[in-house]
């Protein structure tokens, strides 16, 4: 059994025991927490989306807080002596999916 979630403007295809990094969550570590945006449940049976899914929810436990590897982000204008060089680390939150429930 799987299921599709929508948090922080991605969608995740999740299903009980994955361990996946979301966009960051103000929760802390050991906290549950529950997806109810879920876009579609596979059964063993069929594909259920839409209308079949509307009280469907996926319980999950934060396991950690955590930033990424750095990127790094280097503009340049030839010519001109332009450069600019940056860097970013994208915040987020890992969390263990427990149950999905329909």
């Amino acid at each position: 059994m799987y299921a599709i979630i929508v948090t922080g403007g991605k969608q995740y295809k999740v299903s009980e025991g994955d361990v996946i990094k979301v966009e960051k969550l103000e929760a802390e570590a050991g906290k549950k927490i529950t997806f109810d945006q879920v876009i579609a449940v596979n059964d063993d049976s069929a594909l259920k989306v839409a209308g079949d899914v509307a009280g469907a929810k996926v319980d999950a436990t934060v396991m950690d807080q955590g930033r990424g590897k750095k990127v790094i982000v280097y503009k340049y204008k030839r010519k001109t002596g332009y450069h600019k060089k940056n860097g970013h680390r994208q915040a987020f939150t890992q969390v263990k999916i427990d149950k999905i429930t329909m």
